[in-house]
C-alpha cells in the first residue's frame, strides 16, 4: 500500500510533484472513473502533455480544477493542496498573512483561497438529524464595548448599554460525543433559534439548554433539561460543557488568529471550525490523521463554486444596479 504523507513537510513534498498532487485530487474527485463535467460522459481521453482531459463525446477539454472551488485558478495544485492541509489541520486557523508567507502568493490570493477552501469545508447535515443526548446554546461574536473607539461605541450602541449589543449571535447543537451544527442568528428569538433545533435534532432526543425562555416550547417534542448557569454549571449530566468547549475553540481562533472578521463573513470561519470539529474522530471512535482530515475536506471541492465579486459582496451590487 502505498504511504501517505502525515505531516505538512511530508505533503508539499509529495504534492510538489505535479502528477502526484493530480492523481491525489482525481482519487478524491472520482472514485470510480473519470467522467466529463461537462456532458457526464466517462473514460476521457488524457493529454499527458497538458495534464488535462478531452470528452470523446462533447469534444470539450477540461482539467482537475473543473467544477470545483478552484476553478479557472492560477494557482498550482502543488499551492492548493498544502493550503487545504494547513486550514483543515490547524486548530486554530491560519490567517491569510501566514498562508501569504508560506506559498510566496500575494495576502490577497491567499485571503481568496482560504474562503474558496472553508466553502469546501461545509458540511451541511453530514450523518443526518442528530439524536441522543444533545446540548443547544448560543454566543455573541464581537469586541467589547469598553475596548472600542468612541466613535464605535457610539455608532454600535446608539445609547444603549453593552451586553451583547452590535454583536452576531452563533446558535449551537452538539451531540455529545458526536458532531455539532453551527448557524448565524439575528437574535434569540422563537423565529431564529427554533427552526434550526427542529432541522437538526430527531423528536424524543435527550435536549440540555440554559434558562433561557426560548427553548422550553420544545419540551412537547423533546426530553428537555434545564442547567441555571445563576446558580451552577453542572448539575449531574445536566451541563453544556461540550458547547462551551466548541466555543473557547472557536473564540480563539476568531480572536489570537484571525483577529478582525466582518459580520458578512462570519459564517465561513464558523463552519471552518466546525468542519474540524466534526472530523477530529470518525464514526467508530477513533481519532482522525491529519491526511484523512485533508482528504475530507478534498473531497467536497466539487459542486462548489465561490467567485471574488460574490465573495466581496459585489456581485451583489452589479445585480441590484442592472435591476435599477
Amino acid at each position: 500500500m502505498e504511504r501517505k504523507p502525515k505531516t505538512l513537510v511530508e505533503a508539499t513534498r509529495e504534492y510538489g510533484d505535479a502528477d502526484k498532487a493530480l492523481a491525489e485530487v482525481a482519487d478524491s474527485r472520482w472514485k470510480d472513473s473519470i467522467v466529463c463535467p461537462h456532458c457526464g460522459a466517462a473514460s476521457p481521453m488524457f493529454l499527458k502533455t497538458r495534464r488535462i482531459w478531452k470528452c470523446s463525446t462533447c469534444r470539450k477539454q477540461f482539467s482537475i480544477k473543473a467544477g470545483t472551488v478552484m476553478e479557472d485558478s492560477p494557482i498550482g495544485l502543488d499551492k492548493w493542496l498544502p493550503a487545504i492541509w494547513m486550514i483543515a489541520n490547524n486548530r486554530n486557523g491560519v490567517s491569510s498573512w501566514e498562508l501569504s508567507r508560506a506559498l510566496g502568493v500575494t495576502q490577497k490570493t491567499a485571503w481568496f483561497m482560504l474562503h474558496r477552501i472553508r466553502l469546501a469545508m461545509q458540511d451541511g447535515k453530514r450523518g443526518g438529524k442528530l439524536n441522543g443526548e444533545v446540548e443547544i446554546d448560543e454566543t455573541f461574536i464581537g469586541g467589547k464595548a469598553r475596548n472600542m473607539h468612541a466613535d464605535a461605541k457610539r455608532k454600535k450602541l446608539e445609547g444603549k448599554r453593552g451586553g451583547a449589543v452590535g454583536k452576531v449571535g452563533v446558535q449551537g447543537i452538539l451531540k455529545r460525543g458526536g458532531n455539532i451544527r453551527v448557524n448565524v442568528i439575528n437574535d434569540t428569538r422563537f423565529e431564529s433559534l427554533i427552526p434550526n433545533v427542529e432541522e437538526n435534532v430527531e423528536k424524543g432526543a435527550h435536549i440540555y439548554t440554559d434558562e433561557l425562555q426560548t427553548y422550553f416550547c420544545l419540551q412537547a417534542d423533546y426530553a428537555h433539561d434545564v442547567i441555571n448557569h445563576t446558580e451552577m454549571y453542572v448539575n449531574g449530566q445536566i451541563h453544556l460543557n461540550s458547547l462551551e468547549n466548541f466555543w473557547s475553540l472557536l473564540k480563539r481562533g476568531l480572536g489570537g488568529t484571525y483577529v478582525s472578521v466582518e459580520p458578512f463573513h462570519l459564517f465561513r470561519y464558523v463552519d471552518e471550525q466546525a468542519f474540524r470539529y466534526n472530523h477530529r474522530k470518525d464514526e467508530n471512535g477513533n481519532v482522525i490523521s491529519d491526511y484523512e482530515r485533508f482528504k475530507a475536506a478534498l473531497s467536497q471541492i466539487v459542486g462548489r463554486r465561490l467567485t471574488y465579486k460574490e465573495l466581496t459582496g459585489k456581485e451583489a451590487e452589479t445585480s441590484a444596479e442592472e435591476a435599477f
